[in-house]
């Protein structure tokens, strides 16, 4: 299926995601109302919805931007490291944490919005981003040579999300370092 590149967005419905997705990922996103919105993007409603139609797409618009930005961040991390093997999966570790400290000190704005979220549009767009991390583990632990890659990238998903929530609630430091100390186990066991 071919996607296409959505339309640059006028400086206006700029100014309204910019606000937005900085007011929905401290705040969260029904705690924020289209009124919040345009008043901190310097824009009426009707701008905002002109440009985006819903808050729901508007929600969409601030994860997708997000996980495009995540991408782009962990697919140049994992650039920098061609070779197949036990290091190139740990890397996913290394670029969230390096992620995090830099953009997500509350945790990540995908489970944050479906934590207020159970059905729908914003729904279906977390559970695609999580299906792509997940699918890019089972790629990463085939690569490396592991039994059951799809077994293991399972594992060091359920460590990468505990990392992700333990970053959002602050419950100790370096998550993701202890996630990958963890995770550098399960791959030696899955390579014996």
């Amino acid at each position: 299926m071919a996607t296409t590149e959505p339309a640059p967005l006028t400086p206006g419905a700029r100014r309204v995601l910019d606000a937005a997705s900085e007011l929905f990922y401290e705040r969260g996103i029904h705690a924020v109302g289209v009124d919040a919105i345009a008043e901190a993007a310097g824009v009426t409603k009707k701008t905002l919805y002109d440009r985006f139609g819903s808050k729901e797409a508007l929600v969409l618009a601030y994860l997708q931007g997000r996980e495009a930005r995540w991408r782009e961040h962990l697919l140049a991390a994992l650039a920098e490291r061609p070779d197949p093997g036990v290091e190139r999966v740990l890397t996913v570790f290394d670029a969230a944490e390096a992620w995090s400290t830099a953009n997500s000190p509350r945790g990540c704005s995908a489970v944050n919005a479906r934590a207020e979220t159970t059905d729908g549009a914003v729904l279906t767009e977390v559970e695609r981003e999580k299906a792509w991390q997940l699918g890019l583990l089972v790629d990463l632990c085939r690569e490396a040579g592991a039994r059951g890659p799809e077994d293991v990238a399972r594992m060091l998903m359920l460590l990468y999300e505990g990392a992700i929530v333990t970053v959002g609630m602050g419950t100790f430091d370096r998550p993701f370092a202890r996630a990958r100390d963890t995770a550098r186990e399960v791959l030696a066991s899955a390579l014996r």
